[in-house]
């Protein structure tokens, strides 16, 4: 039976090594620990994650500051002539530079999740409204 020293060295080298393998970046992507923790929580894959920001069928603002928020179906049907899904997978990202790289940006993945359903569409702002915002120079028009 092993002392408590040594089982304590060999869980200290079995966490540190755990730590290196989760801080190993892949190429333009970050994923952080809780963007780690839920992927594993969903059942989502680092090839599925990549999949969903690179080639996203709905892209909105993220509820925190300076993110991104991009889904995709699971799985689609098509029922009348019209594609239908039961479920949704979520990510949210944030891009920004890369440290030593002038120029490449990394994606750092935040989160992950699925929804189940069919998420509303957040509402745009209406024509008018922003019209009068730009009348009033609380905003610069966009060009």
């Amino acid at each position: 039976m092993p002392t408590y020293q040594e089982f304590a060295a060999l869980a200290r080298k079995r966490f540190q090594e755990n730590q290196a393998s989760a801080a190993r970046q892949s190429g333009e992507f970050f994923f952080t620990e809780h963007a780690r923790y839920k992927m594993q929580q969903y059942r989502l894959s680092e090839q599925k994650v990549k999949g969903i920001v690179r080639r996203p069928r709905r892209e909105e603002k993220g509820i925190a500051p300076r993110t991104v928020a991009v889904m995709q179906p699971s799985s689609t049907k098509k029922e009348q002539g019209k594609e239908t899904w039961k479920q949704e997978i979520w990510v949210m990202y944030r891009e920004k530079a890369k440290k030593g790289m002038p120029g490449e940006r990394e994606k750092r993945i935040i989160s992950a999740w699925r929804y189940p359903g069919v998420s509303p569409e957040r509402d745009p702002v209406p024509a008018d409204i922003w019209r009068e915002l730009e009348e009033n120079a609380i905003l610069e028009p966009e060009n």
